[in-house]
């Protein structure tokens, strides 16, 4: 059996009689009554395992998981036996060997791991022990970034990033910890890069183009919402529905979740006149509704901007998403959102987050509503009724400017209240 004993300055030591049946003690240091008492009936279990010879799952794990110091304090007991040491991996090696076994995620992905690789050898160094990571070095390397100049949506991804390195290297027995664990990493919505493209501005775009394919991917990312580059070039006219007026769209980015690999999209009327320009125009047997534009040598963001340049206009933060998003704050005006999203391929949240933006027309709208209420009030409450006159017995009671005169009978009687009986 083992006991507790409480020492002057706060901390717990737990006595125990050993196999050679000496008095041991097993220094706590600060812990509370209730977590030494804890501690203590897995030491006895421990030690009853050590006589028999077989420790209980539970006990085992619980072993597993005991912090290194502790389980060093156990083992110079010899009361478990001491942990082999993890080989030392360099960071730079590892985080190279975790994303080439990434065989399963798209290429941008791949590209954000290494933006994310990137920066972490940048500031630890390639050669970096793994083991010798703490939180502290983390915290530091988060500064570092910041320093730097990187946005907070930037800094939350890459964090994300070092956590799921880590997490594997745990998996791999190389690391019992993660340093990152602790680190900010959720997805921020960056309100700086929220910009509603106007129908006026975005007709300026449309007239500044080169030929009909160009106008056709614009008009699909904004009139369509469509995201682009990966929905409007894997658009087929095959998908295209003329007579029920709507067009499948396949989804790359959301093709992992269950029926998310397409979706069914309207063929707006502000888009229909640029998909029968280019449909007109396509050569015969063309596959996909933008085919000159398909080389990965062409940047479409580089001939975008060149676009908005000859329009006179200032370029918006996020090109093709700016336009994408302008999409789906015109269409929660008109459908319900569940609609909207059903037909953009995000979910609300997302929406609500990183989409939709308020416009001028809100405020405008707004004070429009609350001036025509107040007049309707002042209609209601304007006037006050007349008197009636004792001249005829039909009496007209005018209740607004605006609404129908009513006339109501003057009861035969005189003026004397009426007596009992």
């Amino acid at each position: 059996m083992a006991s507790v004993c409480k020492d002057g300055n706060g901390t717990k030591r737990v006595l125990y009689v050993g196999e050679d049946g000496r008095r041991r003690t097993l220094r706590l240091g600060k812990a509370s009554m209730k977590q030494a008492l804890a501690f203590k009936v897995k030491l006895e279990a421990l030690i009853s395992g050590s006589l028999t010879g077989a420790i209980d799952p539970e006990t085992a794990s619980w072993v597993a998981a005991l912090p290194e110091n502790m389980h060093g304090k156990l083992a110079a007991l010899k009361l478990v036996k001491p942990r082999t040491s993890a080989p030392s991996v360099p960071l730079g090696e590892f985080v190279e060997r975790y994303i080439a076994s990434r065989v399963d995620v798209k290429p941008g992905t791949v590209l954000v791991l290494k933006q994310a690789q990137e920066s972490l050898n940048a500031f630890f160094g390639s050669d970096k022990p793994l083991a010798e990571i703490h939180e502290g070095d983390a915290e530091a390397w988060r500064l570092w970034m910041v320093k730097q100049g990187f946005a907070e949506a930037t800094i939350r991804k890459r964090c994300q990033n070092a956590k799921q390195f880590l997490a594997a290297a745990i998996k791999q027995k190389l690391v019992s910890s993660n340093p990152f664990a602790g680190l900010k990493s959720s997805a921020k919505a960056n309100d700086s890069r929220l910009y509603f493209v106007t129908q006026e501005d975005f007709q300026k775009v449309l007239d500044a183009a080169c030929d009909s394919e160009w106008r056709l991917l614009l008009a699909l990312a904004r009139f369509g919402g469509l995201r682009t580059p990966s929905e409007v070039l894997g658009l087929r006219w095959g998908d295209i529905n003329w007579e029920k007026n709507r067009m499948r769209v396949g989804s790359p980015k959301t093709a992992h979740h269950p029926g998310g690999e397409s979706r069914l999209v309207p063929i707006f009327g502000e888009l229909r006149p640029y998909l029968m320009e280019a449909f007109e125009e396509a050569v015969p047997g063309a596959e996909y509704c933008i085919s000159r534009y398909r080389q990965a040598n062409i940047n479409l963001r580089t001939q975008a901007l060149r676009f908005i340049h000859r329009a006179g206009l200032k370029p918006w933060p996020r090109v093709f998403q700016n336009l994408r998003a302008s999409r789906e704050t015109e269409l929660t005006q008109t459908f319900p959102l569940h609609v909207v999203t059903s037909w953009l391929g995000n979910s609300q949240i997302i929406a609500a987050k990183h989409y939709l933006s308020v416009r001028d027309e809100d405020f405008d709208r707004a004070a429009q509503n609350a001036a025509q209420s107040a007049a309707e009030l002042g209609c209601k409450q304007g006037k006050s009724t007349p008197e009636p006159t004792l001249e005829n017995r039909v009496f007209p009671l005018v209740t607004a400017d605006c609404g129908p005169v009513r006339q109501f009978l003057l009861a035969p009687r005189g003026f004397e209240p009426l007596l009992p009986g």
